[in-house]
């Protein structure tokens, strides 16, 4: 994890901000923690991989930053998130920036597709994103800042198989974004999406990494070489401060120009 932030900017505005992030324990998600913890962010997370978590705490106090809040949720189960959100909200403060980042991309063939389970991948990767947001924007829109950052995907544009409830999700992603800042930018209230491309997380290595992937995306980037999950966490963490006050309702695409290809 990139937590110690050396050779990186600094941005003063995100110190003391409170960063409320999904799926946190690990992958993308733990990057983020750490990075905002980094910056002296007060980080409120949820995830439902406890053990995860608790080390993803340990770690980041470790490195004497602030320790991060972490509260076990399924964001599936919207009535729950939205309690947990509000919990959250009342130990560390009005959360000022959401970072929208749980999801799951697990293969699936379009012809084993059943309803229950196109309706369990909305929920998971698309659900979640819109409810988060309505539970913090009317603190956000109060206090007349805010910054809210959906993680989408480059899948939805490039040449994959065997993910279309994921892609479909990730694709409304953008669609809910470019509405959300119409929503509530007359407040000062920004609504940005993020796509990232192949990042190396432990979940990508383990399971989806062979020669014959690695060498496709090489091929396909504009820049073959290999992105990381704080790759993606320094334009998250730019997204969130002030130094992007004028950006919202914008796709930020950090794949290495694999989408422009």
């Amino acid at each position: 994890m990139g937590s110690g932030m050396t050779g990186y900017a600094t941005y003063p505005s995100l110190r003391d901000t409170v960063v409320l992030i999904s799926g946190g324990a690990s992958g993308l998600g733990a990057e983020y923690v750490a990075q905002f913890a980094a910056q002296g962010s007060r980080v409120g997370f949820v995830d439902i991989q406890t053990q995860a978590a608790d080390a993803l705490v340990e770690h980041v106090t470790a490195h004497g930053h602030p320790r991060p809040l972490f509260r076990e949720c399924d964001i599936r189960d919207l009535d729950a998130y939205r309690a947990v959100i509000r919990e959250i909200a009342a130990e560390l403060g009005d959360v000022q920036v959401l970072v929208n980042n749980a999801g799951n991309d697990t293969r699936h063939a379009v012809t084993e597709v059943e309803p229950a389970y196109w309706d369990e991948r909305m929920r998971v990767n698309l659900d979640h994103m819109f409810f988060a947001a309505q539970a913090v924007a009317p603190a956000m829109r109060t206090a007349g800042r805010g910054s809210i950052i959906n993680i989408g995907s480059i899948s939805a544009h490039i040449d994959l198989l065997d993910l279309t409830a994921y892609m479909t999700a990730k694709a409304a992603i953008e669609g809910l974004t470019r509405s959300l800042a119409r929503e509530f930018g007359a407040d000062g209230v920004r609504v940005n999406c993020v796509l990232p491309g192949s990042v190396m997380t432990p979940r990508q290595r383990e399971t989806w990494l062979t020669p014959e992937a690695d060498a496709h995306r090489a091929a396909a980037q504009a820049v073959p070489h290999v992105l990381h999950p704080d790759d993606i966490a320094r334009m998250v963490l730019w997204l969130a401060a002030d130094d992007s006050r004028a950006c919202t309702g914008q796709r930020w695409i950090v794949d290495g120009g694999w989408m422009h290809m």
